[in-house]
């Protein structure tokens, strides 16, 4: 669920994870702070090493003696990859920041052959060309890696090898049925649409399951939402369209299912997500000619944004039940919560706060919650309720988290009734607050500017408890059985 994606674009990678000479870069030229902001982060998987890039990309320029690797085109962001960072880097890096590593397999100008090389490469123990290879490049042990993605957004004409929903299906299908007899263990992620207005949404999904639903174990989704417009009541009600989007891709996988009378259900992968300033993309692409990790949609993220993104791991929690796999879109520097400098510091951006307190609190089992209370109205999205919220109870503590947001202008009370889990007392009241200041920021010279604030703890009196929620607030409200935890 507190998933994180990193692609060879702009300085996620170079500049970003791997900065050769930096003042805290380790032996393999992975940067140490970066690493100790990613475990603060509570990352749990990372998706790598695409994106738009997996499309055109070959996995073997990416291995082997540095000197040796050589520097390509990168056709999907107009860069030039110099390949001194490869998928044994990565899985140095994943094993250094305590992550699982989730890799994806180009299906746009590649295929079947080429997928089957890479896993061969990576999680078959030896006594083969490529298993022999990753040995003799100095990783002894197969990888193991479990996750895989067939491809990334081929629905989307500006992909390097757009396919039809059919001629994706019949690829990733074969590819599926060849990757598993290599290793049975691993878990397939089929590609669904690349966000929820393309014009073959839900048409593609289900073309693209009638092929693969008996090989793959998931089907992806990616969405991102963009405050360009200064529309902020829309913005803060961007999981409106989120929870639709799963809903709705959810009901696509179940039809065909009946249709083909599975039993097991597909699970989704929301494998990219985030707040976006999409505008800003095509003036970052225009203004230059082929260069090497240029600076790429760096965008600054605004206490609003913050909000936007605790709201997003609301709905993402919510349908845990079917949401199997959530991957932030990115980790470092491109839209990301984390920021660095090129031989200086990284810092914290204002969205690294509740994906941080989601990854370390949301530990046991989502409970639904239904609030009742006030909505309003917004231009994007019609009529919404202008209060969300999820809980997560943990079975081994006792304790209770609730996770509510106000999407909303004006102060709200929330009232919550805690009879069904008795005993409980109030531990603590975090929010990150946008009213006052929507479109504060952290800065390199203010890098604590927009963080969440401890409030008034919350009190229990007979089962019920009740707290203020701020307009345009993302809180954490925490609750324990008191022999379990000192507040």
């Amino acid at each position: 669920m507190f998933g994180s994606f990193i692609e060879h674009m702009g300085r996620c990678v170079y500049g970003g994870v791997y900065e050769p000479g930096h003042p805290t870069a380790d032996e393999d030229g992975l940067r140490r702070d970066v690493l100790e902001l990613t475990r603060e982060l509570g990352v749990s998987v990372v998706r790598y090493p695409g994106g738009n890039f997996v499309s055109g990309y070959r996995w073997e320029d990416g291995v082997g003696p540095a000197a040796d690797r050589p520097r390509r085109l990168d056709l999907a962001w107009k860069t030039i990859e110099t390949n001194a960072f490869g998928l044994d880097e990565f899985m140095r890096w994943a094993r250094a920041a305590d992550v699982e590593p989730m890799m994806a397999v180009n299906l746009g100008t590649r295929g079947v052959q080429e997928a089957c090389d890479l896993l061969e490469y990576a999680n078959h123990p030896g006594g083969t060309h490529f298993s022999d290879l990753r040995r003799k490049y100095g990783a002894e042990e197969p990888y193991g890696i479990r996750l895989w993605c067939l491809g990334n957004e081929l629905d989307g004409p500006w992909q390097v090898g757009h396919k039809t929903a059919d001629e994706y299906g019949r690829l990733a299908a074969k590819t599926a049925r060849a990757m598993k007899m290599i290793d049975p263990s691993v878990s397939l992620v089929a590609c669904g649409s690349s966000n929820r207005g393309m014009p073959t949404f839900a048409a593609w999904e289900a073309t693209v399951l009638e092929h693969t639903y008996e090989h793959v174990d998931y089907i992806s989704a990616h969405t991102y939402y963009d405050p360009s417009d200064g529309d902020r009541p829309s913005i803060l009600a961007s999981a409106v369209d989120m929870d639709a989007f799963i809903r709705e891709v959810v009901a696509t996988a179940d039809h065909v299912a009946a249709k083909q009378r599975h039993k097991r259900r597909l699970m989704v992968s929301f494998d990219e997500w985030n707040v976006w300033y999409q505008q800003r993309l095509q003036a970052d692409l225009g203004r230059r000619g082929w260069v090497e990790a240029p600076a790429l949609i760096e965008d600054t993220f605004t206490a609003t944004d913050a909000v936007v993104v605790g709201d997003l791991l609301v709905t993402l929690l919510r349908h845990a039940d079917r949401v199997g796999v959530a991957c932030q879109a990115q980790l470092v520097n491109v839209i990301a919560p984390i920021r660095t400098i090129n031989g200086g510091p990284a810092r914290r951006q204002s969205i690294f706060h509740p994906f941080a307190l989601n990854a370390r609190y949301a530990r046991g089992t989502v409970l639904r919650t239904e609030p009742v209370g006030p909505s309003h109205d917004t231009a994007r999205y019609g009529e919404v309720s202008s209060v969300d919220t999820v809980a997560v109870y943990d079975e081994e503590t006792g304790g209770l988290v609730v996770f509510a947001v106000n999407r909303g202008g004006d102060d709200i009370r929330l009232d919550i009734d805690l009879r069904g889990l008795p005993g409980l007392a109030g531990a603590e009241h975090l929010a990150l607050d946008a009213g006052t200041e929507p479109d504060a920021v952290n800065t390199a010279d203010d890098p604590d500017r927009v963080v969440p604030r401890a409030r008034e703890r919350p009190s229990v009196d007979a089962g019920r408890s009740a707290v203020r929620l701020l307009p345009a607030s993302w809180n954490l409200i925490r609750y324990h059985l008191p022999t379990s935890e000192t507040p």
